[in-house]
């Protein structure tokens, strides 16, 4: 494998990890939503303006609760969260792995992402957003 693509894969594997510790030094809110203001972002604009959670409310704080091992509350709060968190923790070991032995699996596991695979994501987008939309507090 070209040592372009081990950087690559490893520059991915960094951004993964990034974001895993980041939600791990994160306190879970117990509302299931506004966990990222703890990165000094503002309350989400859509559930001011709307009453209602936009398609990603959830996110961090389900991507906090499955950094702290919580999966059963990761689900709970935002399905969606749960699946990328466990994804995102997937490509970290696959980026590595890549990136340390010149393996060809990140090649394999790019295959993947299919027109028709983008467009599963999107349903479950939707479909976490309804959940959200129904169990919010």
């Amino acid at each position: 494998m070209p040592v372009g693509e081990r950087i690559l894969a490893g520059f991915f594997g960094a951004g993964c990890l990034a974001v895993l510790v980041t939600a791990a030094m994160l306190t879970p809110d117990a509302a299931g939503h506004g966990t990222h203001t703890q990165l000094g972002m503002p309350a989400c604009g859509w559930a001011a303006a709307f009453g209602h959670p936009c398609p990603t409310c959830g996110m961090t704080t389900s991507f906090a609760y499955a950094a702290h091992l919580q999966p059963w509350q990761s689900i709970r709060t935002q399905p969606l969260g749960f699946l990328l968190a466990v994804g995102a923790a997937a490509l970290f070991w696959v980026s590595l792995h890549t990136a340390a032995t010149g393996s060809h699996l990140a090649r394999i596991c790019a295959r993947m992402l299919t027109p028709r695979s983008l467009w599963a994501l999107a349903a479950l987008l939707a479909l976490s957003w309804a959940y959200t939309w129904a169990t919010w507090t």
